[in-house]
C-alpha cells in the first residue's frame, strides 16, 4: 500500500468516525491510568491474590461483553445508537472516583464491574455507528483508525500514570482522581459533537432483533466470525497478566505501567495499517499471521524474562492486537445485515466474553499453582488450536 493511497483512505474516512475515535482516546486514557495500576493496587495495597485478580479481570471483561449483547439489540430495535453510547460513556465516567475512595476490595470490585457495564452499554452501538457511517470498501480502514485512536489513549493513560506515580511517591489514589478528568471530557465530546445518521424507517426496523427469525438471518458467514473471535479470546487472556509479569520480573512499581505503554504504542501504530490492508487481502491470512505473532509473544513471556525479552514479548502482543481486533470488527460488519448490526456485535462479544472469563480465570489459577510462565504457555497452546480452526474453516 503506497503512502499516498493510505493518506487518501484517511481523508475519506467520515468525520463521525474520527470523532468517535477521539472519544475512545479520552476514555481509554482515563481507564488505562487506573487499569495499569489496579492489579498492583489490589495485590500490594489491598492484599488480594493473583488468582483473585484473574477472576476479577475475567468477570469485568465478560460483564462488558455480555451487556453489549443487549445494548446492541436495543439499538437495532430503536433505530438510534448515540443515546445508548452517551449513557454508557457517562456511567463509566461516574465510576472513576470510586477507585480513589475505595477502602477495601469490595468497592473496587463494584466500581470495576460498573465501569465495565458502562463499556458494555456503549460498545456495540458505537461499533454499529462506525459501520453505519462508513461505506463497505473503507470499513477496515475506519475500524483500524478508531482502534488506533482508542489505543493512543491507552498509551497516554499509562504514561500519565508513570509520571504521576513518580511525582507523587506511588500514591495510587491521587492518580485515580486525575483519571476522572478525561472521562468527563469524552462524554461531553460525544454528547455535543456527533451527529447520528438518520434512523431507519419504523417499517424497516425489527421489533425483536433477538427473535429466532432475526437470528436466523445472520447466516453461516457471521457465525464463522463468531467462532474465530471466541478462539482468539481463549488464546489471549487479560492484559493484567502483562502488568503482573513485569512486576514479578523486577521492574520497579512506578515503571510497571510503561509495559502497557509499550504494548499500546505498537497496537496504535499497527491497527490502522492492518485495517487498511484488510480491505485488500483475505481476512483469514491476516488472522493466521496474527496468531503466529501471539505464539511468539507467549514464548518470550513464558521465559525467565530479561527486561529486553519482556519488552519484545509485550510489543509482539500489541502487534497481534493491532492485526486482529479491527479486522474482526470489520468482518462482523460485513457479515451481518445493516438492520442487525447492533445485535451482531452483541452476539459476537457475548461469545468472546464467555471465553474471556474462562481464559483469565484459568490464567490466574495457572499462575498461582504452577508459576508465572504457565499462563503464557497455555496461551500459546490455545493459539495453535485457533490456527487449526482457521485451517479447518478454509478447507
Amino acid at each position: 500500500m503506497s503512502e499516498a493511497a493510505g493518506a487518501g483512505a484517511l481523508r475519506r474516512v467520515p468525520r463521525g468516525v474520527w470523532l468517535l475515535g477521539c472519544v475512545s482516546l479520552l476514555m481509554d486514557a482515563s481507564s488505562e491510568m487506573i487499569h495499569a495500576l489496579l492489579p498492583m493496587f489490589l495485590v500490594t495495597a489491598l492484599g488480594a491474590s493473583v488468582e483473585f485478580v484473574g477472576l476479577l479481570e475475567g468477570a469485568a471483561e465478560a460483564t462488558t461483553l455480555v451487556v453489549k449483547m443487549f445494548s446492541g439489540a436495543l439499538s437495532d430495535a430503536l433505530g438510534r445508537r448515540k443515546g445508548l453510547a452517551v449513557f454508557g460513556y457517562g456511567l463509566a465516567a461516574l465510576t472513576k472516583p470510586l477507585f480513589a475512595l475505595a477502602p477495601g476490595v469490595g468497592l473496587v470490585v463494584g466500581a470495576r464491574l460498573l465501569d465495565r457495564v458502562g463499556k458494555g452499554i456503549r460498545g456495540a452501538p458505537r461499533d454499529a455507528l462506525v459501520a453505519d457511517l462508513t461505506p463497505r470498501h473503507l470499513r477496515g480502514a475506519a475500524f483500524g483508525l478508531r482502534q488506533s485512536l482508542d489505543t493512543i489513549g491507552a498509551v497516554l493513560g499509562p504514561l500519565a500514570a508513570v509520571a504521576l506515580m513518580l511525582a507523587w511517591q506511588d500514591d495510587f489514589r491521587a492518580v485515580f482522581w486525575v483519571a476522572t478528568v478525561p472521562a468527563l471530557l469524552a462524554v461531553a465530546l460525544l454528547a455535543f459533537g456527533l451527529r447520528e445518521p438518520a434512523p431507519a424507517a419504523p417499517a424497516d426496523r425489527l421489533r425483536n432483533p433477538v427473535s429466532r427469525a432475526a437470528i436466523a438471518r445472520l447466516g453461516p458467514a457471521f457465525w464463522g466470525v463468531v467462532a474465530f473471535g471466541a478462539a482468539f479470546t481463549l488464546a489471549r487472556f487479560s492484559e493484567a497478566f502483562l502488568v503482573l509479569r513485569a512486576q514479578q520480573s523486577g521492574v520497579p512499581i512506578a515503571w510497571v505501567p510503561a509495559v502497557m505503554v509499550a504494548m499500546n504504542l505498537v497496537y496504535a501504530a499497527s491497527a490502522y495499517p492492518f485495517g487498511r490492508l484488510a480491505d485488500r487481502l483475505p481476512p483469514r491470512r491476516l488472522l493466521a499471521v496474527s496468531l503466529l505473532v501471539l505464539i511468539a509473544a507467549d514464548a518470550l513471556l513464558a521465559m525467565t524474562p530479561s527486561h529486553a525479552s519482556l519488552l519484545l514479548g509485550v510489543a509482539l502482543w500489541g502487534l497481534h492486537m493491532g492485526m486482529s481486533q479491527g479486522l474482526l470488527a470489520a468482518m462482523v460488519a460485513n457479515a451481518a445485515p445493516a438492520e442487525l448490526r447492533g445485535t451482531a456485535y452483541g452476539l459476537f462479544n457475548l461469545a468472546s466474553g464467555l471465553c474471556l472469563i474462562v481464559a483469565s480465570t484459568l490464567a490466574g489459577w495457572l499462575w498461582d499453582r504452577y508459576g508465572a510462565p504457565a499462563p503464557f504457555q497455555a496461551g500459546a497452546a490455545f493459539s495453535v488450536l485457533a490456527l487449526g480452526l482457521l485451517a479447518w474453516r478454509r478447507r
